[in-house]
């Protein structure tokens, strides 16, 4: 009976001491979870903060062409020109999109095209499958550079002077 109790009191202990392990190790990654949102939120503005603030953006180096035109280049729309008036620009497969987009993996109301300044910002507006800049998912609206491509599902488009 004494060897039993002492089999009990180990594993009792072993349990003990795996529970505190996954306790430090549910805190470690809570902590390196809230320092990677730390992280994200340091940079650009977001799309709220360039409308509320537009000295934020103006920092940045104007460009030196403006863009005037937005070209599709690839997917099914390709050819497709848009003249930039000033405007936002909604794209998506919505048919109140101002570029209505006819891709089976663009959402309806999929990113947003906006001048802010002299530059022109894209924001992706919670798609399923993202916008991507230059090759790089968007996780908040960043200045499209000029022949700078931006994918939406299939089409590719880019601004022209």
């Amino acid at each position: 009976m004494n060897d039993l109790s002492l089999v009990v009191t180990i594993l009792r202990f072993g349990f003990l001491a795996l529970m505190w392990i996954m306790v430090f190790a549910v805190v470690a990654a809570m902590r390196r979870d809230l320092v990677i949102g730390r992280k994200a939120k340091v940079g650009a503005p977001t799309a709220r903060q360039a409308r509320r603030h537009p000295e934020l953006v103006e920092d940045a180096p104007p460009a030196k062409v403006q863009a005037r035109q937005l070209v599709v280049t690839e997917g099914p729309l390709a050819g497709t020109t848009l003249e930039l008036s000033g405007t936002p620009i909604l794209l998506g497969r919505a048919q109140e999109a101002t570029l209505v987009l006819e891709d089976d993996y663009a959402s309806g109301r999929h990113a947003r095209l906006f001048p802010q300044g002299t530059r022109w910002f894209i924001e992706d507006l919670g798609s399923t499958n993202g916008t991507f800049l230059g090759g790089n998912a968007l996780t908040r609206a960043l200045p499209v550079e000029l022949g700078v491509p931006v994918r939406i599902g299939k089409t590719v488009i880019e601004l022209r002077p």
